[in-house]
Protein backbone atom coordinates (compact mmCIF):
# COMPACT_ATOMS: atom_id res chain seq x y z
CA UNK A 1 0.00 0.00 0.00
CA UNK A 2 1.70 3.25 -0.94
CA UNK A 3 1.94 6.12 1.42
CA UNK A 4 1.15 9.60 0.69
CA UNK A 5 4.08 11.73 0.21
CA UNK A 6 2.67 15.52 1.64
CA UNK A 7 4.01 18.81 0.31
CA UNK A 8 3.37 21.58 2.35
CA UNK A 9 5.23 24.14 0.71
CA UNK A 10 2.21 23.95 -2.02
CA UNK A 11 -0.24 25.05 -0.09
CA UNK A 12 1.85 28.08 1.34
CA UNK A 13 2.30 29.23 -2.18
CA UNK A 14 -0.97 28.58 -3.67
CA UNK A 15 -2.73 30.72 -0.33
CA UNK A 16 -0.23 33.54 -1.70
CA UNK A 17 -0.27 33.44 -5.22
CA UNK A 18 -3.76 35.70 -5.78
CA UNK A 19 -1.33 38.31 -3.68
CA UNK A 20 0.92 38.82 -6.17
CA UNK A 21 0.91 42.07 -8.14
CA UNK A 22 0.42 41.27 -12.31
CA UNK A 23 0.35 38.10 -13.97
CA UNK A 24 3.44 35.67 -14.66
CA UNK A 25 2.47 34.72 -18.34
CA UNK A 26 1.14 38.19 -19.86
CA UNK A 27 4.37 39.61 -18.21
CA UNK A 28 6.48 37.23 -19.63
CA UNK A 29 4.40 37.09 -23.04
CA UNK A 30 5.19 41.67 -23.08
CA UNK A 31 8.52 40.88 -22.26
CA UNK A 32 7.67 42.98 -19.42
CA UNK A 33 9.87 41.74 -16.80
CA UNK A 34 13.66 41.81 -16.91
CA UNK A 35 15.34 40.05 -19.68
CA UNK A 36 17.79 38.66 -17.21
CA UNK A 37 15.32 37.36 -14.71
CA UNK A 38 12.84 36.09 -17.36
CA UNK A 39 12.38 32.83 -17.11
CA UNK A 40 10.69 32.48 -20.16
CA UNK A 41 12.35 30.11 -22.68
CA UNK A 42 10.01 30.44 -26.10
CA UNK A 43 7.68 32.70 -27.35
CA UNK A 44 5.56 31.30 -30.39
CA UNK A 45 2.67 33.97 -32.20
CA UNK A 46 -0.15 32.13 -29.88
CA UNK A 47 1.77 30.91 -26.88
CA UNK A 48 4.99 30.75 -24.36
CA UNK A 49 6.68 28.43 -22.41
CA UNK A 50 8.16 29.59 -19.35
CA UNK A 51 10.27 27.43 -16.34
CA UNK A 52 8.09 27.37 -12.92
CA UNK A 53 9.55 29.36 -10.63
CA UNK A 54 8.15 27.12 -7.94
CA UNK A 55 9.56 23.74 -9.86
CA UNK A 56 8.16 20.01 -9.06
CA UNK A 57 11.70 19.04 -10.45
CA UNK A 58 14.53 20.65 -12.77
CA UNK A 59 13.10 21.74 -16.17
CA UNK A 60 9.47 22.55 -14.78
CA UNK A 61 8.02 23.90 -17.73
CA UNK A 62 4.55 25.58 -17.89
CA UNK A 63 3.02 26.61 -21.38
CA UNK A 64 0.34 28.90 -21.57
CA UNK A 65 -1.41 31.12 -23.88
CA UNK A 66 -0.23 34.57 -25.16
CA UNK A 67 -3.95 35.84 -24.30
CA UNK A 68 -5.04 36.29 -20.74
CA UNK A 69 -7.66 33.54 -20.30
CA UNK A 70 -8.70 31.04 -17.51
CA UNK A 71 -10.96 28.98 -19.01
CA UNK A 72 -9.85 25.89 -21.30
CA UNK A 73 -12.78 26.47 -23.50
CA UNK A 74 -12.22 29.96 -23.87
CA UNK A 75 -9.22 28.66 -25.84
CA UNK A 76 -8.90 29.93 -29.78
CA UNK A 77 -7.96 26.46 -31.96
CA UNK A 78 -5.04 28.46 -32.73
CA UNK A 79 -3.79 28.87 -29.01
CA UNK A 80 -4.70 24.97 -28.17
CA UNK A 81 -2.90 23.22 -30.91
CA UNK A 82 -0.05 25.95 -30.14
CA UNK A 83 0.16 25.06 -26.72
CA UNK A 84 0.14 21.21 -27.69
CA UNK A 85 2.89 22.18 -30.26
CA UNK A 86 5.09 23.75 -27.43
CA UNK A 87 4.27 21.49 -25.18
CA UNK A 88 5.37 18.54 -27.50
CA UNK A 89 8.32 20.61 -28.31
CA UNK A 90 9.02 20.58 -24.65
CA UNK A 91 8.90 17.26 -24.11
CA UNK A 92 11.91 17.02 -27.00
CA UNK A 93 13.72 19.41 -25.92
CA UNK A 94 13.85 18.55 -22.30
CA UNK A 95 14.47 14.86 -23.51
CA UNK A 96 17.52 16.16 -25.26
CA UNK A 97 18.96 17.77 -22.48
CA UNK A 98 18.17 16.73 -19.27
CA UNK A 99 17.11 12.52 -20.36
CA UNK A 100 14.44 12.35 -17.84
CA UNK A 101 13.19 8.96 -17.48
CA UNK A 102 9.49 10.27 -18.07
CA UNK A 103 7.22 13.13 -17.73
CA UNK A 104 4.26 14.55 -16.42
CA UNK A 105 2.08 16.93 -18.77
CA UNK A 106 -1.30 18.26 -16.89
CA UNK A 107 -3.94 21.26 -16.43
CA UNK A 108 -4.78 22.60 -12.65
CA UNK A 109 -7.79 23.91 -13.76
CA UNK A 110 -8.97 26.02 -10.34
CA UNK A 111 -7.87 27.11 -7.53
CA UNK A 112 -8.94 23.58 -5.59
CA UNK A 113 -7.31 21.52 -8.61
CA UNK A 114 -3.84 23.33 -7.15
CA UNK A 115 -3.92 26.09 -9.62
CA UNK A 116 -1.32 28.67 -8.37
CA UNK A 117 -2.76 31.05 -11.09
CA UNK A 118 -6.09 30.21 -11.60
CA UNK A 119 -6.93 32.64 -13.76
CA UNK A 120 -4.83 32.59 -16.60
CA UNK A 121 -4.65 28.99 -18.19
CA UNK A 122 -1.49 26.60 -18.58
CA UNK A 123 -0.43 23.61 -19.30
CA UNK A 124 2.13 21.91 -16.85
CA UNK A 125 5.36 19.61 -18.40
CA UNK A 126 7.22 18.02 -16.01
CA UNK A 127 10.48 15.76 -16.33
CA UNK A 128 10.81 13.63 -13.44
CA UNK A 129 13.35 10.66 -13.02
CA UNK A 130 13.32 7.47 -11.02
CA UNK A 131 13.60 8.35 -7.86
CA UNK A 132 13.45 12.03 -7.95
CA UNK A 133 11.00 12.05 -5.26
CA UNK A 134 13.68 12.01 -1.24
CA UNK A 135 13.05 12.67 2.22
CA UNK A 136 13.94 16.23 2.27
CA UNK A 137 10.58 18.05 1.37
CA UNK A 138 9.16 15.68 3.97
CA UNK A 139 11.41 16.14 6.79
CA UNK A 140 13.24 19.53 6.46
CA UNK A 141 10.04 21.36 3.87
CA UNK A 142 13.42 21.64 1.15
CA UNK A 143 12.95 20.91 -2.14
CA UNK A 144 16.36 19.71 -3.93
CA UNK A 145 16.69 21.00 -7.46
CA UNK A 146 20.03 20.77 -8.65
CA UNK A 147 20.59 23.47 -11.08
CA UNK A 148 19.53 26.97 -11.11
CA UNK A 149 16.27 28.35 -12.63
CA UNK A 150 18.40 30.91 -15.24
CA UNK A 151 20.99 28.18 -15.83
CA UNK A 152 18.42 25.76 -16.79
CA UNK A 153 16.20 28.44 -19.15
CA UNK A 154 19.79 28.92 -21.19
CA UNK A 155 20.23 25.53 -21.41
CA UNK A 156 16.74 24.87 -22.62
CA UNK A 157 16.42 28.15 -24.66
CA UNK A 158 20.09 27.29 -26.95
CA UNK A 159 18.63 23.47 -27.17
CA UNK A 160 14.71 24.22 -28.23
CA UNK A 161 16.08 25.90 -31.67
CA UNK A 162 18.67 23.49 -32.10
CA UNK A 163 16.74 20.38 -32.28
Amino acid sequence: MPKPLWAPWRLEYIAQADEQPGCVFCDEAAGALDAAASLLVHGSEAAIALLNKYPYSSGHLMVSPRRHVGDLSGLTDDEALEIHHLAATGVDTLDRVYEPGGFNLGWNLGRVAGAGIADHIHLHVVPRWAGDTNFMPVLADVKVIPEHLLATRDRLRKAWTSG
